[in-house]
Parts: structure tokens; C-alpha cells; sequence
């Protein structure tokens, strides 16, 4: 079998081949399907989508979107597929990453304050790099080992301290912080099923089965659950609110649960706050706005925006069709990606992505596609 690699598709955007997990954005936390890596192929291709690129006289939007064979490049301005790279097996997408990197199995990728870290479930290996050296060819990395390979997370902070998961094959319930030299400076083993990580403000926050932990410096701080199990695996921050906002389940036997509450921590006093939509959302749906609204595209088609220091809908904006979560989480459904006052929604039912103006709360835009959409990022231009 070949090794699944991280394959660089812009200079802005990576595209993970045969991952089993993935970071959106540098404040977003990675998708919650199954621990289990899914069954896919590797991103093996001779060629970047890069070097098949069209040229153009400025920058402008574009987005990178998987589809079953490959990920398309599409400006955004214009709607036109600049660019469309074949690729085996389920294709993976983050705003950025690495080139050509060779991993045993495929984490998680966080991209945040200018740096990116990649974790290898297979080794444990941490891999860190500067994504502006992409500009100029393959980038200077340095590497880190964990304890134990697990289906992990990690990321380098500007003082150059790492944050990680801790765990094994068998289970993950820790989280630690280290400095440059290998010291250990916090930790905390009072997170189980630890998944996922994303930043409110200045703190970072990593989702457990019965709550979440608040890392703020060398403080780290629990958060409980109101219920035994409440899981948060999923969750999307916010530079400018301290308020994260998280996915919510409750039922750890479910084949798929379709939960309709989301979680709010506030990192400022360890607090959670659980606000029901009356709509489920998938693993997908979760995203910020430009004054740190929490956003949530539910099942009911529109995106539901959040007032985070609240709770209280502010607003719904009608975006795509009623839709239903299927049971394999690779399958297309729609997906929620933001910059800045920007929202991306894929439309896999009429093989669209839908350009939407959170300012105005409306769609500006529908992007026809030659491909079923199924993960998206996006640059600003």
C-alpha cells in the first residue's frame, strides 16, 4: 500500500489524501466522523493543481473543492474551474499545509498565527512548518515525537510552546503543553476522548466526551458537561470572541446522532452554555462570523446566526434546500466554510456552491460546478 501523503494544491490551501481528520481553518477545529480512519485511496498525482493554474492579473477569491476523483480550483469572480486535479480515494481539504509530506496515516492539520502543524496518527509524529515558505518551494520542518500514535492533535504557539493530545491506540484523555525543550509546562488527563482543538481569542480549546478543557497560557481549566456524556468534538473559534462555539451529543451508542443543541464556552470563566437550534447540523456546519457570530447551517437549509455572548438567534439566512446527514461521513452533504464576512456553502443535491454575504444575510452568488461538491475552503484573494 502507498504511503497517504499531504499534497499542496495552492499556496493557501492543502489537500489531505486517505485522512482520517482535518483542520478548516486556523480558529476551526477538524470534523467529527468516526475515530476510525474511512477507507480511502492516496493523493498520488505527478502534478500540482498549481502548475495547472491559470494566471491572472490579481488576486482574486478562489476555492478549493473536493469531489469524488479529485479537488477542483474555482475563481470565485468569475465561476470558472481554473483548475481541477485527479486524485484516488477520499480527498481531504485545509487552508493550509505542507508539501508532499509523507505520513503513515493522516491527522489532523491546524493552521494558526502563521504557523501549521501536522499530526501522523500512525507514528504520533508532529510535523511543524512556515506555509509562507510554500511560496518559494518545499518548506524548512521540524519534527516532534509524542509518547504514543493516536488519533491526535496538535499545534505550535507563537512562543513557540506545543500543545497535544495524549492517548494511544486505545483511547485518548489527555492534553499537554511543552515547552520548545521537551518540558513538560501543563497538563491535564481530565478529557476524555479528547477531539479536536480551536482557539477563542488567545485560548485554546479541545473538546472531551463530558465537556471540554480551557488552555489559557499554563492555566488549564475543565469544563464540564450538564449531562454524564456530553460530548463535544467539533468546534469553530473566533480571534475577535472568547466565546467558542462547540457541537453537542449525548448519546454515545448512536450509529449517527443528529444533535440540534450546540455548546458556547466561554473561556473567561470556564462556562457552557447549551442552545437548542431546532434544527439538527452535521460536523460541517459549524463556522464564525466577521464580529465573532457563532454560525451553524442546519438540516432546515440556512444558516442560523448566533449572538455567542447570549445564545440569542440574531438571524437565519435561507441558503440551500432541507437536507438529512447520511450515515457514511464521507458522503457530500452541505458543508459551512467562512472568510471573513464571506460564507461558502456547498449544495451536493444541485452540484452548486453558494456565495453568501453575511453583512447583507443573503446569497449573492451560486457557483455551478461539473462535479458533486463535497469539502471546501477557501482564500480571501
Amino acid at each position: 500500500m502507498k504511503t497517504p501523503r499531504l499534497r499542496v494544491l495552492l499556496a493557501t490551501l492543502v489537500v489531505l489524501g486517505a485522512s482520517s481528520c482535518g483542520t478548516a481553518t486556523d480558529t476551526r477545529s477538524s470534523s467529527d466522523e468516526p475515530d476510525a480512519a474511512g477507507s480511502g485511496g492516496t493523493a498520488d498525482t505527478a502534478d500540482t493543481a498549481e502548475s495547472a493554474g491559470t494566471e491572472v492579473a490579481s488576486a482574486t477569491p478562489r476555492l478549493a473543492v473536493t469531489h469524488d476523483g479529485g479537488v477542483m480550483v474555482v475563481d470565485v469572480t468569475s465561476g470558472e474551474v481554473v483548475a481541477d486535479e485527479p486524485m484516488e480515494g477520499f480527498v481531504r481539504v485545509s487552508p493550509a499545509g505542507g508539501v508532499l509530506l509523507e505520513a503513515a496515516e493522516a491527522g489532523h492539520v491546524v493552521a494558526h498565527n502563521g504557523i501549521t502543524t501536522l499530526f501522523d496518527d500512525g507514528t504520533g509524529t508532529i510535523t511543524v512548518l512556515d506555509p509562507d515558505d510554500l511560496a518559494v518551494g518545499s518548506p524548512e520542518v521540524t519534527t516532534q515525537a509524542t509518547d504514543e500514535a493516536h488519533h491526535g492533535v496538535a499545534v505550535r504557539l507563537v512562543d513557540r510552546n506545543l500543545l497535544m493530545t495524549v492517548g494511544d491506540e486505545e483511547s485518548r484523555s489527555g492534553v499537554r503543553l511543552m515547552s520548545p525543550s521537551g518540558a513538560v509546562l501543563a497538563e491535564t488527563d481530565e478529557c476524555p476522548g479528547v477531539h479536536g482543538e480551536a482557539f477563542a481569542e488567545d485560548a485554546a480549546v479541545f473538546g472531551c466526551e463530558d465537556g471540554a478543557v480551557v488552555v489559557d497560557g499554563r492555566d488549564i481549566t475543565k469544563v464540564s458537561s450538564p449531562d454524564a456524556y456530553g460530548r463535544i468534538g467539533n468546534q469553530a473559534g473566533s480571534e475577535v470572541s472568547p466565546v467558542l462555539l462547540g457541537d453537542y451529543k449525548t448519546d454515545p451508542d448512536a450509529e449517527l446522532e443528529r444533535p440540534t443543541r450546540v455548546s458556547l464556552i466561554d473561556t473567561r470563566n470556564a462556562s457552557l452554555r447549551l442552545v437548542d437550534l431546532g434544527t439538527s447540523y452535521s460536523f460541517r456546519s459549524l463556522g464564525r462570523g466577521p464580529e465573532g457570530e457563532a454560525l451553524v447551517l442546519g438540516t432546515d437549509g440556512a444558516i442560523h446566526v448566533l449572538d455567542p455572548g447570549t445564545g440569542e438567534r440574531v438571524d437565519t439566512i435561507e441558503v440551500v434546500d432541507r437536507w438529512r446527514e447520511p450515515l457514511d461521513w464521507q458522503q457530500p452533504r452541505p458543508a459551512l466554510h467562512v472568510v471573513g464576512s464571506t460564507a461558502y456553502v456547498t449544495d451536493p443535491r444541485r452540484d452548486r456552491v453558494h456565495v453568501v454575504d453575511l453583512d447583507r444575510a443573503r446569497v449573492t452568488k451560486a457557483l455551478d460546478l461539473p462535479h458533486t461538491p463535497n469539502e471546501v475552503v477557501a482564500n480571501a484573494g
